[in-house]
């Protein structure tokens, strides 16, 4: 799809997309029922990397998909593409865009630890050290009574993270079929979790929304979720799972400023401290392995 040279290139594109993509999602969440809306998210993920596929051609940027791959595959998709949209868009429900951008730093220390203790992939001591400041400006984000996660409901910060629980073992997963090209994986991945979670969103009553609402949630879940999950796997593949997460840990950032600037929300001094170690933890955590 995308050619780079740099190995962590593919992890910082996909980081800015999908971090622009919560504060695009906030509004949304005002006027389509979460379950509905990560369906149409993903399928509109799905369905724009479909017809990049099909102008593509035969040409692809790795190994075609094989059936031994259905099991990883399978569980990525109701992992990171079923459960963890679900999760995020109700935590964004009950906060603000830049407090929720700053929660998803989450998902690296969820990634490695899964890396490390299921999937045995190797740490190493800067590593680990970046990922405890990640999650140590997040526990102080969302610490009870703090208010900045979730406009005072520690159940947002909880949702929030569950979500980055779900896709850290997707991460995992992913990572068994990244040798596959990138832009047919992720193109199946959100299509079906896109028609699972729309289906059972109308299923429960949901409505569809409006013409505009609908081709902003198509347009958001294209470039946010189908063009950045494209990328991620190319990263996968590149450097592993744990360190592209730690390269991925500034999506959050580009979510944070972007809830301060575009949506005017009110910058707060645990906001400050939390993007603070979070971004030292991201930046300890990029040095090569030993």
């Amino acid at each position: 799809m995308i050619s780079f040279e740099a190995p962590w290139l593919p992890a910082a594109a996909a980081a800015a997309l999908f971090g622009l993509g919560a504060v695009a999602c906030k509004p949304l969440t005002a006027v389509v029922d979460p379950t509905l809306l990560a369906g149409l998210l993903y399928l509109g993920a799905g369905g724009g990397l479909a017809l990049v596929l099909a102008a593509r051609g035969r040409a692809s940027a790795g190994l075609a998909l094989e059936r031994r791959d259905a099991p990883w595959l399978a569980g990525a998709v109701l992992a990171g593409g079923v459960a963890a949209p679900v999760l995020l868009l109700m935590g964004l429900q009950r906060g603000t865009a830049s407090s929720a951008s700053l929660l998803l730093n989450l998902e690296a220390p969820f990634t490695a630890l899964l890396a490390w203790s299921v999937f045995g992939e190797r740490a190493s001591p800067r590593l680990a050290a970046g990922i405890a400041l990640t999650a140590g400006g997040a526990a102080w984000l969302s610490w009870p009574g703090h208010g900045a996660a979730s406009g005072g409901d520690w159940r947002g910060g909880a949702l929030l993270a569950a979500a980055c629980l779900a896709w850290g073992l997707d991460n995992n997963l992913s990572q068994r079929v990244s040798a596959k090209d990138p832009v047919t994986v992720s193109a199946v991945k959100g299509l079906v979790a896109g028609a699972v979670n729309t289906a059972l969103a109308l299923a429960l009553g949901a409505r569809l929304p409006g013409a505009g609402p609908l081709a902003a949630a198509a347009a958001v879940g294209f470039l946010s979720y189908g063009v950045s999950l494209a990328l991620f796997m190319l990263s996968l593949r590149r450097i592993g799972s744990a360190r592209t997460s730690l390269y991925f840990a500034v999506a959050p950032f580009f979510g944070a400023l972007a809830g301060l600037v575009l949506l005017r929300e009110t910058p707060t001094l645990t906001l400050g401290g939390a993007a603070v170690l979070m971004a030292a933890g991201s930046l300890l955590g990029r040095e090569p392995a030993g």
